[in-house]
């Protein structure tokens, strides 16, 4: 990606111990969820469920879990299932973090009883309604760089950034391989096959010897009956579409539809992800820093993060506006950048309303090209930086930090 602070950084590492990436989620009412306090409906400024409620919202810290394994594991302990829970936002495994949540089906009381290695229930209440994605204001983070080098450079390149960066979506949104993309860009064209193929098996980024010899077996044989021999247990999802694929060899439509429906649209949204991240990219690259003709705006709220409900085509006699971008789908109003890079990728927006799998279609949304970080402070050690900071929801802390500190940056 291109850096917008184009200065000398330091470098330093992230993420030695997940203790070094502190993340404590930031609700809707402006309230951060501290490590280690307890919690109750009425501290956080929201509404109690009464007693004919069905769900329990509860405060989740955990250690070294991601989302979606720590949750399962709570659901696991309370017999219910994984659609059971709910969530506002994921958050890195390589961390300690603290997030809302909540659970169909069972009551506060039995979450009170809930003992995990790593994970604690920092208060449950009754909701009459299930926490869902995108319930949050955001996060604030509390990051140690161990073994920096020149602390100097870090706050020349605060300084520099005047409280703001390129809202480059991170490395996560594209896959542990980093061929999300490419497998949903093949999905948006129809190439069902080749999105079949790209998934099974692509070895780019794979780290485990068994996983590049099964792929590479499989790209050479094709033979789906035989591949259950030797794939290996752990590559589920893969092992799921070789099955149906053994039993009905060429519907690769129904075979990706094996997967959970949340990875298949992780490629769609990888897709979105790189449109957006390419157009701003060029953005950076040209010096349009600053809103100008043309652009859509938006203003800060209480919290000093964009308010998406105010945004508005920019007037020349407004100052402290968020530029406005597209993650573009069939529904997005596109801008010359934003269509320069969808031609160069032979897609059109209206491919996000996708063709053999609608379940998949994307409407699309917006997201600030420069976004901010609020309240930074820092505080220097030996050789150690501890940085806190907040940013909106869907901003990554690691793209912050890959403008701030070189070398290696621990980034999922």
């Amino acid at each position: 990606m291109v850096h917008l602070y184009k200065g000398p950084r330091p470098t330093g590492r992230l993420k030695s111990v997940p203790e070094d990436f502190i993340v404590e989620e930031i609700t809707e009412t402006g309230a951060v969820l501290e490590i280690g306090q307890p919690y109750n409906a009425q501290r956080l400024g929201m509404t109690e469920g009464g007693e004919g409620s069905k769900f329990s919202a509860f405060i989740m810290q955990k250690r070294a879990w991601n989302t979606s394994q720590a949750l399962g594991a709570v659901a696991r302990r309370l017999g219910r299932g994984i659609r059971s829970m709910g969530f506002a936002g994921t958050k890195d495994r390589n961390a300690v973090s603290v997030q809302l949540c909540s659970i169909f089906g069972a009551m506060p009381k039995q979450l009170s009883f809930v003992h995990i290695k790593d994970i604690s229930i920092n208060g449950a209440w009754r909701s009459d309604n299930a926490v869902e994605m995108g319930q949050l204001a955001g996060n604030r983070f509390t990051i140690t760089v161990r073994h920096i080098n020149n602390p100097n450079y870090l706050d020349s390149a605060i300084a520099a950034l005047d409280g703001r960066f390129p809202n480059y979506f991170g490395a996560q949104r594209f896959g542990v391989r980093g061929n999300n993309a490419d497998i949903g860009m093949l999905i948006l064209k129809g190439d069902f096959e080749g999105a079949a193929r790209a998934f099974l098996t692509s070895t780019a980024n794979e780290t485990n010897a068994d996983a590049v010899a099964a792929r590479e077996r499989l790209a050479d044989e094709w033979d789906f009956g035989n591949a259950l021999l030797y794939f290996p247990r752990y590559l589920k999802y893969e092992r799921l579409a070789i099955d149906y694929l053994s039993r009905f060899p060429g519907n690769y439509a129904n075979a990706l539809r094996r997967l959970p429906r949340s990875i298949l649209l992780m490629f769609i949204h990888a897709v979105e992800a790189q449109v957006f991240n390419s157009a701003l990219e060029e953005r950076v690259r040209s010096g349009r820093i600053a809103p100008g003709e043309g652009d859509t705006v938006c203003p800060a709220n209480a919290l000093g993060f964009p308010d998406y409900s105010s945004a508005h085509a920019f007037s020349a006699d407004e100052s402290g506006m968020f530029v406005v971008g597209s993650v573009v789908g069939y529904d997005s109003e596109v801008s010359a950048g934003e269509a320069r890079v969808l031609e160069g990728l032979g897609i059109e927006k209206d491919m996000f309303r996708v063709k053999g799998m609608p379940e998949l279609n994307a409407k699309g949304t917006s997201r600030v090209l420069f976004a901010p970080y609020v309240g930074m402070e820092r505080s220097f050690g030996e050789n150690d930086a501890r940085l806190r900071f907040s940013l909106p929801a869907g901003s990554y802390a690691t793209t912050l930090l890959e403008e701030l500190v070189g070398g290696e940056t621990g980034a999922e």
